[in-house]
């Protein structure tokens, strides 16, 4: 509820409270005023969307994602999304309100997709110092486990959020708490194809049928990774949407979803790089076969939160659309059949 001030609380509407406690646009002044502040919001949206794809653009340049332009190199980064597109695509199915259109999804996607490079610089800029704070206070061991829960986790996963805030949040056709977990679902399937194409280039250098061979365990590994873009977004996006239906705790709700997101996140990159290896020494099975079951145990876990959470919604918006069909019908008559 809008906090109204005292007078506005006890006029009669008789008052003309315009400039005393009460705004509206009127004169020349106001149009302006609503123009400068529209015009600065659009620039700022812009300005970040340029940035974006400067940094984007210098990835070509710089660091060797010009070669995901050669035809090999764009399948096999096609084929390492499959799994992320999947459960993107499910999320999507799961919405019980009006599916969503194709244009929002494709933007949110493409924001996605160029805002992963300000996680990527600022995770290049925080990380070391990371480390070098650790080691300062002689708990060197630590150095991951900040890097994950306090720079990586929650910088990618506010990356992925600002991609849905920037744009489909503010269109008219947000307009269910359950779409906010399909634009975050697919704003995290736009990160994990920009982060699966910089791996592998990165990783098998030459172009060519050569790719194959030379990244075949890389794309396995990113295949595997990519989900996870989806779910911990998905999350963020579903109290984005929340916050959005309730305007007065918008800011406490965003920071639980963030909260919730980066923590799984962080959790994940922390336990993938210890987890499997000693799995693999207890167990007596390959690294490899240990690495595909962790994260196949562990997104299928936060997937079926994932999942029950969408379906209590389904459950709840049927219900209540139920009975608001039911209260819309006429009672009957004795005269009727």
């Amino acid at each position: 509820m809008r906090q109204r001030d005292p007078v506005e609380t006890a006029a009669d509407g008789s008052l003309d409270l315009y400039d005393i406690a009460d705004w509206e646009v009127r004169g020349r002044l106001d149009r302006l005023a609503v123009i400068l502040h529209a015009s600065a919001l659009t620039l700022a949206r812009v300005t970040i969307v340029l940035v974006a794809i400067s940094i984007l653009l210098s990835q070509f340049v710089l660091g060797g994602l010009g070669a995901i332009t050669d035809p090999t190199v764009g399948a096999v980064t096609a084929l390492s999304v499959v799994p992320a597109v999947g459960l993107a695509g499910y999320v999507w199915r799961a919405d019980a309100t009006a599916r969503e259109p194709l244009g929002l999804l494709v933007a949110t996607f493409l924001l996605g997709v160029l805002f992963a490079g300000f996680a990527a610089v600022i995770n290049a800029m925080f990380a070391p110092a990371a480390f070098v704070l650790t080691e300062a206070a002689g708990v060197e061991a630590l150095g991951l486990v900040v890097v994950f829960y306090v720079i990586v986790g929650p910088v990618e996963e506010g990356v992925k959020l600002l991609a849905v805030r920037l744009h489909a949040f503010r269109d008219v056709r947000f307009d269910a708490v359950v779409d906010g977990a399909v634009y975050g679902a697919i704003a995290g399937l736009g990160f994990a194809t920009i982060e699966n194409a910089l791996y592998i280039t990165e990783t098998t250098g030459d172009v060519g049928v050569g790719v194959f061979a030379a990244g075949g365990s890389v794309v396995t590994v990113r295949a595997l990774a990519g989900p996870g873009h989806v779910i911990y977004s998905a999350f963020a996006g579903y109290y984005l949407g929340l916050a959005k239906f309730n305007p007065v705790q918008a800011g406490p709700i965003v920071v639980k979803g963030l909260l919730i997101a980066a923590f799984v996140h962080g959790t994940y990159n922390a336990l993938v790089s210890v987890l499997p290896a000693f799995l693999a020494d207890v167990v007596g099975i390959s690294p490899f076969f240990a690495f595909v079951g962790f994260v196949i145990v562990y997104d299928g876990v936060f997937g079926y939160v994932l999942v029950r959470k969408l379906r209590a919604y389904r459950r709840a918006y049927q219900r209540t659309t139920v009975r608001k069909d039911r209260s819309l019908q006429p009672e009957l008559t004795e005269f009727d059949p």
